[in-house]
């Protein structure tokens, strides 16, 4: 299935893939389409324990679903980043910021771990 979703990526996920996450961009490695208990996640870096979900339209009418898989995820101890697929779109600029500010702040948190 996630081998599938990887292949079926939408436009968003895969801007992001190649311009900010793949090849250790950011100085840890990203998983992409990647399982995670009942759900696949759209990124992963699992030494930051953090996931980054590109959401399309359809979310829009899932507030309860997402929530319930961010609690989830937050139960593991991992944070949630959701970006909209239209601010990879057109607003790729500000979407790096978050995402490479989110990174910044866990490396720091994960200092002590020895990243």
């Amino acid at each position: 299935m996630a081998r599938e979703k990887r292949n079926d990526s939408t436009f968003g996920e895969v801007l992001l893939w190649k311009n900010l996450l793949s090849r250790s961009k950011l100085g840890f490695q990203f998983n992409r389409q990647f399982p995670f208990e009942n759900y696949i996640v759209d990124f992963i870096c699992r030494k930051l324990r953090l996931v980054i979900e590109v959401d399309g339209y359809s979310h829009n009418f899932k507030y309860v679903e997402d929530t319930a898989r961010d609690e989830m995820l937050n139960s593991f101890g991992y944070e949630v980043v959701r970006v909209s697929e239209h601010d990879v779109k057109y607003n790729f600029e500000n979407v790096t910021r978050v995402v490479v500010a989110k990174v910044d702040e866990l490396k720091l948190k994960y200092s002590h771990d020895k990243i």
